[in-house]
């Protein structure tokens, strides 16, 4: 397995564990990872070509929707948001 792919597997298992973390212990680690992700994918996508890359970000935006989601309606204006107002919704 080529190093870009292997670092790719733990990314995957980084943001599992981060995710199993409480809400407020994963702003650091999560942080870390979701500025990490486009080197990795660019870098997975270098080597292995567009298919892999774009598998890649497929990936990652259904791990990091929430964040990804709070910073698009941040730049669009929204007000600001917390995964705590939906606690208790079905």
């Amino acid at each position: 397995m080529s190093l870009p792919l292997l670092l790719g597997a733990f990314w995957v298992l980084a943001a599992t564990v981060t995710a199993m973390l409480p809400m407020r212990r994963q702003m650091l680690p999560g942080l870390t990872l979701l500025v990490l992700a486009p080197a990795l994918i660019l870098w997975i996508g270098w080597a292995h070509g567009w298919w892999w890359a774009a598998a890649g970000l497929f990936a990652f935006a259904s791990m990091m929707r929430n964040p990804i989601r709070y910073f698009w309606g941040r730049l669009n204006g929204a007000p600001p948001w917390s995964p705590a107002d939906f606690e208790g919704e079905a």
